[in-house]
């Protein structure tokens, strides 16, 4: 893939049945339902040449069609997001008869995303091209954030690649004085090089996958690399009704409503 013109598509899996925050995805934020924010956010970005949402529940698709928004209907039996999202590009791959190089993730519970994120996210795909999955990562900047099960977090080489995930919180400050030590979080923008997605999606489960319920372990424990991209964008993602109060708070003043929601 390097130094290639990519042809990349954005796909925001989302479902109702959350077990942490049911029916999330059309959870109002400033007037307007997450999914909404995921998906008009996401079109801002200059590097996808299509966004589509991706789901098993009719009302995500109502709601798709009420806003203009693409959507893929996928079965509602997977357990992780990247396997709903690589059910649903070779889907929209078959009904377009188009080809994708790069397959971006955006969590729908992700309404803080910008476009520059997701731009940022699918550099090294152009730098580097053994590389075939990229994570963003974020300064965990308090106490709480390091200790919430709801916050997945992550530790790094000194190349900014994955050595684990784990919603425990690592590393660990228990052996160290230090207050201020290099913490960060998984940010759920994950670009795929596309036959790495469908290869990641034929790959057994793993252990470490399941105890954290973290996608990317998966890959990790089956040898691969992740790639992680330092972001330093104030975000903060949904997983309960007090996070979605939190996140409307933090978005009331954002300059990129202002332009999609008027």
């Amino acid at each position: 893939m390097k130094n290639k013109d990519l042809n990349i598509i954005g796909i925001i899996p989302a479902r109702m049945g959350s077990s942490r925050f049911p029916g999330k995805p059309l959870a109002k934020i400033l007037g307007m339902p997450m999914i909404g924010h995921v998906y008009s956010r996401c079109k801002m970005s200059e590097v996808l040449q299509e966004v589509y949402i991706a789901t098993c529940d009719q009302e995500i698709v109502d709601y798709a069609n009420l806003i203009g928004a693409k959507s893929i209907m996928t079965k509602n039996t997977h357990e992780r997001a990247s396997d709903r999202a690589a059910e649903a590009v070779l889907k929209i791959e078959e009904i377009t008869g188009q080809k994708f190089d790069v397959v971006v993730m955006i969590q729908g519970d992700e309404p803080m995303v910008t476009p520059e994120m997701i731009n940022d996210s699918v550099e090294p795909f152009k730098k580097d091209g053994s590389i075939k999955v990229v994570n963003l990562m974020a300064p965990i900047k308090s106490l709480e954030e390091h200790f919430d099960p709801n916050c997945p977090k992550v530790v790094v080489d000194r190349n900014n690649f994955a050595l684990y995930f784990s919603r425990e919180p690592i590393p660990s400050r228990k052996k160290t004085k230090e207050k201020n030590i290099p913490a960060y979080k998984q940010v759920c923008i994950i670009p795929f090089l596309r036959d790495y997605l469908i290869e990641y999606n034929n790959l057994e489960p793993t252990t470490l996958e399941i105890i954290e319920s973290i996608d990317m372990n998966r890959v990790l424990e089956h040898g691969q690399k992740v790639k992680m991209v330092l972001n330093d964008n104030d975000t903060h993602a949904v997983d309960t009704p007090e996070d979605l109060i939190l996140v409307e708070k933090l978005m009331a003043d954002d300059p990129l409503v202002k332009v999609y929601c008027r």
